[in-house]
């Protein structure tokens, strides 16, 4: 069955009270109805509403809106996130290949003795373009096609650092516990996907972060959850493999792969300092916390999870995470409603199906400053840019002390004699509790 793309309506650049010959984008200017499935049998879409921030733009007034979008965002160096003018180019591409896009800045205070270090993030969620039951290369070559387009749209914007979603060149198959999928895994040094995006790395001068299914050939065929990260001359800088396996009822990614091995390491590119804290890890607050004192100062979280598993989560996990670390971080997640040729349960309590349910999208990037974006569309594609000044990171470590008042002696001794046989909780119980005498009060 042929996937049925959403039709965007943008405002066209003659109808923006913009001068030069750059345009504004952001949610306030893209509203979009609709939402894209691949179907296979009878499984419907659940997809729901297309983001929070565009319902709430609908249903309040614009006065009461701007509040609530304050409340809901918060500030950015006092002020409400700002749009970030993309080139009318960008516009005219995401028009024709229909996927929502929206762009962002954020500043930090000038200073008097750094410059400015701004880098300019992008990130872009998909749905798979042909139904699951179709020839796996035929299924590949149409979604490399597709995040192409959205690279191409990515470069022409001026973007320098580019994160795809998890195990983006194939359908969220770990659901299934079937071995077949195991033929998209590849080297993450020699792949079909490090070399087609090593093309757009050096086009655009861009870094691409580049989640897949790894294939190590060097030990046995061992499969990996894996970040490429491509530098942007091309090269392959490294590779990080996903701490943490969900294994939540019986949907347990252990099927294919096991946890990584390749601890938390952080990324000096040309733009920056960056770490991929993959999917699960994000509900791990130590696996933040270690990149972030690794001097990670911008961490993305390539995912891909469903509404009813996560979704409550989503918008918060992220944004605490920047605020805890004093980083950027970058919050990806893939959209569509997979379905697979065969039924299968997920931990869930209900019958075997062949949906996993509906990746939610709603990419978004959150500051060290507890401020963030909007998030990308719950139904459609999508590609975020937003400029960061990476000078507000040490900002907002030195106006909150965290790393100087923190106890990492004391946490580190307490781990110590946690992971001990004989470690006991320090709990200290009224004896009352415990005596049979009944507590009075005075």
């Amino acid at each position: 069955m042929k996937k049925k793309r959403t039709t965007p309506f943008l405002k066209r650049a003659a109808d923006r009270e913009l001068s030069g010959d750059e345009q504004a984008c952001d949610v306030e200017d893209l509203e979009r109805v609709g939402g894209g499935v691949v179907a296979l049998g009878d499984v419907p879409q659940d997809g729901g509403s297309d983001s929070l921030y565009r319902l709430l733009k609908h249903h309040l007034p614009p006065g009461v809106f701007k509040e609530a979008s304050r409340m809901i965002l918060g500030l950015n160096n006092g002020s409400v996130v700002g749009m970030l003018p993309l080139p009318p180019a960008v516009m005219a591409m995401s028009t024709a290949a229909d996927f929502d896009l929206q762009a962002y800045r954020f500043t930090a205070a000038e200073e008097e003795l750094r410059a400015p270090r701004i880098v300019r993030i992008g990130v872009i969620q998909n749905a798979i373009v042909l139904p699951t039951d179709a020839p796996f290369a035929d299924q590949k070559r149409a979604i490399m096609k597709r995040v192409g387009d959205l690279i191409e749209a990515a470069g022409t914007a001026g973007v320098n650092i580019l994160c795809l979603q998890e195990a983006w060149t194939m359908p969220f198959a770990f659901c299934t516990r079937e071995k077949t999928w195991c033929e998209f895994a590849e080297s993450a040094e020699e792949g079909t996907s490090t070399k087609f995006l090593q093309m757009f790395a050096c086009k655009f001068k861009m870094v691409i972060i580049s989640p897949i299914l790894e294939r190590d050939e060097v030990h046995g065929g061992t499969l990996w959850n894996t970040a490429v990260v491509i530098g942007n001359n091309g090269n392959v800088i490294g590779k990080h493999r996903k701490n943490h396996i969900p294994r939540v009822g019986d949907f347990n990614e252990s099927t294919y792969y096991m946890e990584g091995n390749t601890g938390h390491p952080v990324f000096e590119t040309a733009y920056g300092k960056i770490a991929v804290n993959i999917c699960y890890g994000r509900h791990h607050t130590l696996n933040w916390q270690a990149f972030g004192m690794n001097g990670a100062e911008i961490v993305f979280n390539p995912s891909a999870t469903v509404g009813d598993l996560s979704e409550p989560m989503w918008p918060i996990e992220a944004r605490n995470a920047a605020i805890a670390n004093s980083y950027f971080v970058a919050a990806i997640n893939r959209v569509g409603t997979e379905v697979f040729p065969r039924a299968f349960t997920s931990g869930d309590g209900k019958p075997a199906h062949k949906g996993f349910g509906h990746f939610y999208g709603s990419s978004y990037v959150a500051a060290p400053d507890s401020s963030c974006t909007p998030s990308l569309s719950r139904l459609q594609d999508g590609l975020m840019v937003v400029d960061a000044d990476l000078n507000l990171c040490q900002q907002v470590r030195d106006k909150w002390g965290l790393r100087m008042t923190a106890r990492y002696d004391l946490y580190a001794n307490f781990f110590n004699e946690y992971t001990k046989h004989a470690f006991k909780p320090q709990v200290i119980s009224d004896p009352l509790l415990h005596s049979g005498l009944e507590a009075h009060s005075l």
